[in-house]
């Protein structure tokens, strides 16, 4: 296993780092740069796509023939954590949830180059934005949608009629193309079936926008509701029943590159505490001579490294051809608790001005408080862990694929 970066990932990764500094990190400051969920405007949003594009910097996750860089997944994680340096960079660069994952399942699972053009091609462009929905409110699905999904999708001759409510769908407010997973039997392993829509196809509405602590990403989390929708067999993404399998092709990734931000945030709320300590003096001396802030710093350096290197090697694993899944939640645990903690330890440090809007770091700490929740909740992870654990025994350290 070999983590460095070839020439030209190394490259791209210090070409993405200064494109942040010099063009986006000054935008963060200006109060007209934010709407009103505290994300960059959609007018800025689409001015700054257009730079990066003209840089190179556009849809790592992509390959080439589309437009993208055709990166492989270790090299995403060398992208998406420069890119994440500022909080607008994954937005702006095209690497920001929930539209990485759906590009990257609709690239691997559409069946034709023509629904490709149809359904991929206008995320990857820019032109539209997209939408996973899954998660449906209680007694439905959560972190269980193969056993708990109640959304259903009855099969009428050639097109399936959509019926029930989903919520926490992120992105929705915004997107145009949205990949749909329903019940279209009661078979535990095989229930579930996946489909796209569009936002202008009848029989579905947003119920609602659903307030939260945010900041919010462009579309926030809403609730949808499902009361006829029409789709059509083509529309079928696979074939019903392989539901669970588009999950985990999306979601394993998906999850990853979740971590690759968080530790771009995590090491900016470094770099804001770190530049305030050696400056701020007290007590006859400048914070960061005191041991016990040496230490507060030191911790947090260790564990973001240490998040840095599980990522990388789920990352490493994904482009060998293994699915990583216990990986990939080994990742996930640490690197939600990696930038929780970045947060706090940055606000702590900064003191008041850490608590203020004068620094991005309180509007870090609300937004990573949902890192332990989204894409499977912490203790979801841990009980993936453990079902791992229980069946590979020794084998659970092994190192390489298989």
């Amino acid at each position: 296993m070999d983590f460095s970066l070839s020439p030209e990932i190394e490259s791209l990764r210090l070409k993405v780092r200064e494109f942040i500094a010099e063009e986006v990190i000054p935008l963060e400051s200006d109060p007209a740069s934010y709407n009103e969920y505290e994300n960059i405007t959609l007018s800025l949003t689409a001015k700054m796509r257009d730079k990066a594009k003209a840089a190179g910097l556009w849809a790592p996750q992509m390959p080439k023939s589309r437009g993208g860089l055709g990166l492989p997944v270790a090299g995403w994680a060398a992208f998406y954590e420069e890119a994440a340096r500022s909080i607008f960079g994954p937005v702006i660069l095209n690497c920001q949830a929930p539209d990485d994952g759906n590009m990257s399942v609709l690239n691997k699972v559409l069946a034709s180059e023509e629904h490709k053009d149809t359904w991929l091609q206008p995320i990857i462009d820019g032109d539209v934005r997209s939408s996973f929905v899954m998660t449906e409110p209680h007694p439905g699905s959560g972190s269980d949608p193969g056993g708990m999904m109640l959304t259903k999708a009855e099969r009428k001759n050639d097109r399936y009629i959509v019926s029930g409510r989903k919520w926490f769908i992120s992105g929705a407010d915004v997107a145009t193309h949205f990949i749909l997973m329903a019940r279209t039997s009661n078979d535990p392993r095989r229930g579930l079936t996946a489909f796209v829509y569009h936002r202008d196809d009848p029989g579905w509405r947003i119920v609602r926008r659903i307030e939260n602590m945010g900041p919010d990403e462009h579309g926030g989390v809403c609730e949808l509701e499902f009361d006829g929708l029409e789709i059509p067999m083509e529309n079928r993404l696979m074939e019903e029943g392989d539901g669970l399998r588009i999950t985990q092709i999306r979601l394993g990734p998906a999850r990853l590159t979740h971590c690759m931000r968080w530790l771009g945030y995590a090491k900016r709320c470094m770099e804001i505490a770190g530049a305030y300590i050696n400056e701020r003096e007290a007590f006859g001396s400048k914070l960061v001579e005191r041991e016990s802030i040496q230490m507060m710093l030191g911790d947090v350096a260790k564990e973001i490294q240490t998040g840095r290197l599980l990522t990388m090697h789920a990352a490493w694993l994904i482009d060998q051809g293994d699915r990583a899944q216990k990986e990939v939640s080994m990742a996930k645990i640490h690197v939600a608790d990696v930038l929780h903690k970045a947060a706090d330890t940055g606000i702590q440090l900064c003191g008041a001005k850490g608590y203020s809007n004068d620094t991005l770091l309180e509007w870090i700490y609300r937004y990573a408080r949902c890192a332990k929740l989204v894409d499977g909740a912490s203790e979801v992870h841990k009980m993936v862990l453990a079902r791992h654990y229980g069946k590979l025994g020794n084998d659970f350290w092994r190192w390489g694929t298989g």
